[in-house]
């Protein structure tokens, strides 16, 4: 496929080229990687998970950070390259001093689901394509065994993630392993864009899913048999290991009190125009009388996952042709932007960004749990707006595209949470700013989303640092009980999607607060922009996507000098 090019490129300088070396001596260490960069050769390899894998990764950021000393930045962009390499590998190496690499384990963002996940990204047109799944099914055991070894090496010493996880974990792998779980579905509907496969690949695709599935099986034995009886009952990390994960997702440190401080405030803010905006659509009506309505309201109702599909796609649509050449540059490489229904059911809404050459476009995917069908528009036109135009998408894909701006490692493998998700949430203000989201519902829809993300930073930091509990929310110091009742009151999400979360937040600490603490820096350094003379929004968003995903304060110093 041909993409457009920018005309004018940047010299290479010596920063770009240790950036380049590093970032293909990861494709080479994490060959799932490549797929997910769309590069080919590594189509059935997995990185090694094993204690000598993890170690050999930190020896490379290591050696990295060695290279960059005493080159001085040819220009911004190798300033923004060095800050932001210092900073991330630099957390790397502490994480990986600390121990908890080895024990890495939660019930969305681990080893366990990443081995399967991989699978998603890979393509299915002909027959080539499925004898590389087939091949990288047959070295899950291999990639699985790595990581058993060190998960049992991190239990040793005393490092295991909390029992919730463990547990929640054994239930995903057992359901993978399943006669009707991922593998075996997988092979029962492999087919080529021509029609049934030849039957020596069926074959070996059939052995590579029974492969995997004894793996995943071994797997849930594991954690069931020598994981769960070492793990620790309680769910909070305490401050050490949080103060750690919070500047692994923000690239920045924070004080947490007072962060925690601001998150009840905002939090107040929102309920407070949430309860206007609920008068708006119904005199007099509570929050929930509100929602009610709409819920009711059939010309906001999707049935079945086609028709969200569907609905996904066209607002999607919509909102590239609408944004382009006014509020942003959306080169016409970048415009396809595919909505999807993920192959899982665990929850979740999320976006894959586009192959290096743009082959396969950026996706946005909706995990759409047991049992679900019913869907409503009010509530969902914010979170598409998040994860595709201007969210996720613009962020991704513009960096990934600006090659001639750009090296390797910045367009794409740095990636900070507290960054995007900040981004995308931003994106979502921006949108009603813009008058995409005036219609009552859809605000409505809006606030629950960012009223969530608020009391996502409230309970994450108050469960795991053990804080005391806002008046307005009960007594006493938080626990995950006390957490989940609050959560309940302050998500509007499905049982299903409820119980997810709240797993998801006790597993993986600081990743949570990281989206409205991201949103505030985005927020503040474009306010900060705005009190200059001759400030211009679609200015703004051009330079701030260029640089890229990067830690909080190399943001920072990057816009605002």
């Amino acid at each position: 496929m041909t993409t457009e090019t920018p005309s004018a490129v940047r010299p290479h300088s010596a920063i770009d080229a240790v950036a380049d070396d590093y970032t293909d001596t990861l494709i080479r260490l994490n060959p799932s990687f490549a797929t997910t960069l769309g590069l080919p050769g590594h189509e059935t390899e997995y990185p090694d998970y094993s204690p000598a894998g993890i170690a050999e990764f930190a020896a490379e950021a290591r050696g990295a950070l060695a290279a960059l000393e005493g080159l001085a930045p040819q220009d911004d962009v190798d300033a923004v390259t060095l800050d932001a390499m210092r900073e991330r590998l630099g957390l790397q190496l502490e994480i990986h001093a600390s121990g908890w690499d080895e024990a890495d384990l939660n019930n969305i963002a681990s080893p366990a689901q990443d081995i399967r996940a991989i699978f998603d990204l890979m393509p299915t047109d002909t027959a080539e394509d499925w004898a590389h799944i087939a091949g990288r099914a047959l070295n899950v055991p291999g990639a699985l065994a790595g990581y058993i070894e060190s998960l049992r090496q991190a239990r040793d010493k005393g490092k295991v993630s909390a029992a919730r996880q463990v547990s929640i974990v054994i239930e995903q792998t057992t359901k993978y392993a399943a006669d009707d779980g991922f593998f075996a579905k997988l092979a029962a509907a492999a087919r080529t864009a021509d029609g049934p496969l030849e039957t020596s690949v069926q074959e070996k695709l059939d052995a590579g899913a029974e492969a995997a599935r004894g793996a995943y099986r071994e797997l849930a034995d594991f954690l069931r048999t020598e994981l769960l009886p070492a793990a620790p009952a309680k769910d909070a990390v305490g401050r050490e290991r949080y103060a750690l994960a919070s500047r692994s997702f923000l690239g920045a440190a924070v004080d947490l009190e007072e962060t925690y401080a601001w998150g009840v405030q905002e939090l107040d803010r929102l309920i407070a125009e949430q309860e206007d905006v609920a008068a708006a659509i119904k005199p007099g009506a509570t929050i929930a009388e509100a929602k009610e309505v709409l819920n009711n309201d059939p010309a906001r109702q999707l049935k079945g996952t086609d028709a969200l599909k569907a609905w996904m796609q066209e607002l999607s649509d919509k909102a590239v042709a609408d944004l382009a050449g006014v509020h942003f540059d959306i080169p016409d490489v970048m415009k396809k932007l595919e909505c999807l229904i993920a192959p899982t059911d665990e929850g979740g809404i999320y976006y894959t960004g586009p192959s290096d050459d743009f082959s396969r476009p950026g996706r946005m995917w909706w995990s759409v749990p047991a049992g679900e069908d019913t869907f409503t528009t009010w509530a969902e036109t914010t979170t598409v707006f998040h994860e595709g135009v201007p969210g996720h998408h613009l962020q991704v894909a513009t960096a990934t595209y600006r090659r001639e701006l750009l090296n390797k490692w910045r367009r794409n493998v740095c990636w900070t949470s507290g960054h995007g998700e900040g981004w995308a949430l931003y994106a979502e203000k921006l949108m009603q700013e813009l008058g995409y989201l005036s219609d009552p519902g859809d605000h409505m829809g809006m606030l629950d989303m960012q009223r969530m993300r608020a009391a996502r930073v409230v309970f994450d930091i108050g469960v795991h640092l053990e804080l005391e509990i806002p008046k307005r929310w009960g007594s006493g110091t938080w626990t995950p009980d006390k957490g989940y009742d609050f959560l309940k009151d302050n998500l509007a999400i499905s049982e299903g999607q409820l119980n997810f979360e709240f797993t998801r937040y006790l597993g993986w600490p600081g990743q949570a607060p990281s989206y409205k603490v991201g949103q505030r820096l985005w927020e503040q350094i474009r306010a900060d922009l705005e009190s200059r003379p001759g400030f211009d929004l679609k200015a703004f968003h051009t330079k701030a996507l260029k640089i890229g995903s990067v830690g909080l304060d190399t943001l920072r110093r990057a816009l605002l000098g």
